[in-house]
C-alpha cells in the first residue's frame, strides 16, 4: 500500500513540477524569411511589442493607390536593441520611418528587419546576429 501510494504522489508532484507555465519558440532568420526578397517602404508605427524572444515593431503602409497595409516587422531581442539606441519611448505610434529588411518567406506582409531610419535621418539596427540573417545583418557589417 505505501508503494502504491509513494508511486502516485511522485507521478502527481513530477507532472507539477515539469509543467511548464509558458513555451517561447525561437527560430533561425531561415526558417520563416527570405534574404533574396528584401523589402523597403516607408511607413508610420501603429505598435511596438516588447515581447520575448523578439520584438515587433507594427507599421501602416501606404500604397500608390491609397490603401493603407499593416506590416508586422520582426526585430532582435530587446537587449540588443537597447545598445542599437532602440528603446521604448522612441517608435511611438505615428512615427514615421522607414523600414529595411527581409520579407517572409510565405509572401506576407511580415519581415525581418534590418534598418530603421527615424524621420531626423537617424539609422538604427534591428536585426540580431547569430540567428542565419544574410552577412550584413550584423551591425558591424551593414551596408550603408
Amino acid at each position: 500500500m505505501r508503494t502504491k501510494l509513494a508511486t502516485v504522489v511522485c507521478i502527481v508532484g513530477f507532472a507539477l513540477c515539469g509543467a511548464p507555465t509558458s513555451v517561447s519558440a525561437h527560430h533561425a532568420f531561415a526558417a520563416e524569411f527570405d534574404a533574396k526578397k528584401s523589402v523597403s517602404f516607408k511607413g508610420t508605427v501603429t505598435k511596438m511589442e516588447w515581447i520575448n524572444p523578439h520584438t515587433w515593431l507594427h507599421v501602416d503602409v501606404k500604397k500608390p493607390d491609397g490603401t493603407v497595409e499593416n506590416w508586422a516587422i520582426e526585430a532582435g531581442h530587446a537587449e540588443r536593441l537597447v545598445p542599437a539606441r532602440v528603446h521604448q519611448g522612441i517608435l511611438l505610434p505615428g512615427t514615421e520611418v522607414v523600414i529595411e529588411g527581409y520579407q517572409a518567406k510565405d509572401g506576407s506582409r511580415r519581415a525581418n528587419g534590418r534598418n530603421l531610419t527615424l524621420p531626423d535621418g537617424k539609422m538604427l539596427f534591428l536585426g540580431s546576429s547569430g540567428t542565419g540573417a544574410p552577412y550584413e545583418l550584423t551591425p558591424d557589417n551593414q551596408k550603408k
